[in-house]
């Protein structure tokens, strides 16, 4: 069999050899996923609710061993990394609290000599492939969606952050209802293909979305995908430009802008334009690069050193045609670790590479705009539509914008945020299907007609 291996982006070293599986082994773990869910499909969902809320003290009790596997496989401050616990707790919590009633039969209007009512049905063996940027969180949204309508998992974790799969299983693997796999990419493929699998839910970039797609649709099962982004934000005239520039800043530079609903392009009305550039440069030459296990760290390395020649290049090509570099714009290697430095450029044109293509880094590209049909044109200029965010004093005008952008969710005054009351979604290139939410819960279901003659 061959072996993979997770590397710390900082120090270089290995962290952890994993195996990959083979092909018996991927047989034996779907039959075991399929024993399990015969099983577990049977529990109520009261009982499905108190054994998953039983399972996340382990995240409880882990917190610490959990944030330093995330810092040293990915890269992000140590700090950061601790946050992203409480928002799989938040996310579990939510749908644990609204699954009785979202998972209750749906009842129909009575009919005399019949009864009728919707159920909702699991799947079966869920296959989830999450990625690497935020490794709690991206997993965490299907696993309690699936266990919760009855499903079981099979988990591929991305392979630069294998232990927080390993932590899944630990946490919810008894009884086989969530399974650890280290797959190649043609395994996975296979199994999508051939396995005995019921649905995907995948995290990643559009050209393996499209893939997983088209083998999904063959096999007549259905498929929940998240493909990223390219997400914009409009400062209005009435807005709080300081408020506004702060909120802006931390979107594009979190997790340094490895996000897929990061800020990554920015159109400010003329006649805010200039403070809003005066008010984001100092904000974003404040930041501190180094350890990632340092407190006084703000920004980690790359997870992917490959990803500064995008961000290079994307920012060459601005240049040349008249974009102007207020801030940063450079790649820095710190120990053996790969950064770029949080960077702020104005541009002059929407058509450049670095406001339509997805660069996964700290770059803040900001446009002026003569008013709120032009940002609105500009933003839905793209094939992502994952969010978009209005900075506004008037819900009026944020309504407006609403109902004109082309995106799954909409933010006033907020950003590079997963409310799990609220269905994640995109349009276009940036996937299908929702998760959280009751939609969420839905989505790992079918429905199943209930239509009973009472008598003859």
């Amino acid at each position: 069999m061959s072996k993979v291996h997770t590397i710390n982006p900082f120090t270089g070293e290995i962290i952890q050899e994993w195996e990959q599986m083979s092909l018996s082994l991927m047989t034996t773990a779907t039959i075991k996923a399929r024993s399990a869910f015969t099983k577990w499909r049977q529990v109520s969902v009261a009982e499905r609710v108190e054994k998953i809320r039983s399972a996340l003290d382990y995240f409880e009790d882990n917190r610490e061993i959990i944030a330093k596997d995330i810092t040293s496989e990915m890269g992000r401050p140590l700090m950061q990394s601790r946050g992203e616990i409480d928002g799989l707790l938040e996310r579990f919590n939510y749908l644990c609290d609204i699954a009785p009633e979202v998972l209750n039969p749906d009842s129909v209007e009575q009919k005399e000599n019949f009864h009728r009512e919707i159920m909702h049905e699991p799947h079966g063996v869920v296959f989830i492939i999450a990625a690497w940027n935020y490794p709690l969180l991206i997993a965490a949204s299907g696993i309690a969606a699936a266990l919760l309508a009855g499903n079981t998992v099979l988990l591929k974790h991305s392979t630069r952050t294998l232990s927080i799969g390993e932590h899944f299983e630990k946490a919810f693997g008894s009884d086989g209802l969530v399974q650890h796999t280290v797959m190649s990419h043609e395994a996975t493929a296979k199994l999508i293909e051939n396995g005995d699998i019921n649905h995907v839910v995948f995290t990643g970039s559009v050209a393996a979305g499209e893939k997983i797609y088209g083998s999904t649709a063959k096999r007549y099962f259905d498929c929940n995908l998240e493909l990223g982004g390219k997400d914009g934000a409009y400062v209005a005239p009435d807005a709080d430009i300081a408020e506004s520039a702060s909120l802006l800043v931390d979107g594009a530079m979190y997790n340094s802008g490895q996000c897929c609903c990061g800020i990554e392009r920015v159109y400010v009305h003329e006649q805010v334009y200039d403070d809003f550039l005066e008010t984001c440069r100092p904000l974003i030459e404040s930041y501190i690069l180094g350890d990632p296990l340092d407190p006084y760290t703000t920004q980690g390395p790359l997870a992917d050193a490959a990803s500064a020649n995008k961000m290079e290049s994307q920012l060459n090509e601005a240049v040349a045609t008249g974009a102007k570099i207020i801030a940063g714009g450079k790649s820095r290697q710190i120990e053996q670790g790969t950064f770029f430095e949080p960077t702020l450029i104005i541009v002059t044109r929407n058509n450049l590479s670095i406001m339509q293509e997805e660069n996964f880094g700290p770059l803040l590209p900001v446009m002026k705009v003569r008013g709120d049909t032009e940002a609105i044109d500009y933003i839905n200029n793209s094939q992502f539509g994952l969010t978009s965010v209005i900075c506004t004093n008037n819900r009026t005008r944020a309504k407006s914008f609403a109902e004109k952008v082309e995106t799954g969710t909409v933010f006033m005054n907020r950003c590079d945020y997963l409310d799990p009351a609220l269905p994640w979604t995109g349009v276009k290139a940036s996937g299908k299907g929702s998760s959280l939410s009751r939609y969420g819960l839905l989505a790992m279901t079918r429905p199943k007609a209930i239509h009973f003659r009472t008598q003859f």
